[in-house]
């Protein structure tokens, strides 16, 4: 499944300080700063960290606040970083019996009104991508500038690399008839079955979408090249970076340059494209 990464599986134990010396950060547990919002039924786990403008940041499927720990640091010197646990990952749970891109974008946009921000700067990772362009078609006044790595706008085989699709399908039939026994399972499920039947995203409703959007996908990413620059020419104010020598997990494998690119360019005026 694309979001189930080996990468993001060893991020889930990250932690960084943001000096030598000092007891580190553990993103994503952090008692000093993190707070749960009652959001739209459901309770969200945030963490906000440094001063400035509002940045809001979006996890992938079966992830967290932990797996932005590379970045947080940085932004948080120059941003007022919100980050949080989606609905049924992390630390915030969720009873519903599935999940919609919709429903995640709504929450985000709630977070934001319960944290009296008007509108901020996203960062959306994978699943978290997506989630930031919906929330960019639904709440066009909640967002700034957006910047989405490994977003994919439907589900079939068109929009991954070679062999991605093939392996979620075959995850699919050996499992569509299992009864799930522990509560863990059945969210575990839940969550494949997220990306396995969504998003259902047209290239014509990306029109929609004013705000300037950096397009992301790394050289060889479970996202394929071709679909990312689809969304990116059905951007009205779009810009596509496509990482050399990189995976899905573009703001891992090189969290510096990933920082300070999508850094310049929130800071960056954007202009139309022509």
């Amino acid at each position: 499944m694309k979001a189930i990464l080996t990468a993001l599986a060893v991020l889930q134990v990250f932690v960084t300080g943001a000096v030598a010396g000092e007891m580190p950060i553990a993103y994503g547990d952090n008692p000093a700063v993190g707070r749960y919002y009652n959001i739209r039924g459901f309770r969200m786990y945030c963490e906000v960290y440094g001063k400035g403008g509002p940045l809001l940041m979006i996890h992938g499927n079966h992830g967290s606040i932990k797996s932005f720990a590379p970045n947080i640091p940085y932004f948080a010197a120059r941003y007022k970083v919100i980050v949080a646990d989606s609905r049924a990952q992390g630390k915030s749970t969720d009873p519903g019996p599935t999940l919609t891109f919709e429903r995640m974008a709504d929450d985000e946009a709630a977070l934001l009104d319960a944290l009296h921000v008007r509108a901020a700067y996203v960062i959306g990772w994978s699943d978290g991508g997506i989630v930031a362009l919906r929330l960019a078609m639904r709440h066009p006044d909640k967002v700034i500038k957006l910047a989405a790595t490994g977003a994919n706008l439907w589900p079939d085989a068109s929009a991954f690399a070679p062999g991605v699709w093939e392996a979620d399908q075959k995850h699919y039939e050996t499992n569509q008839h299992t009864v799930w026994t522990t509560a863990k399972q059945r969210n575990d499920w839940k969550l494949f079955m997220l990306d396995w039947t969504q998003p259902h995203i047209s290239l014509a409703s990306l029109h929609s979408i004013r705000c300037p959007a950096l397009v992301i996908c790394g050289d060889h990413d479970l996202i394929s090249i071709e679909h990312t620059m689809q969304i990116f020419r059905s951007l009205p104010r779009g810009a596509l970076w496509v990482v050399p020598c990189s995976g899905h997990a573009t703001l891992h494998e090189h969290a510096a340059e990933f920082n300070r690119v999508v850094d310049e360019f929130f800071s960056q005026p954007f202009g139309n494209r022509r």
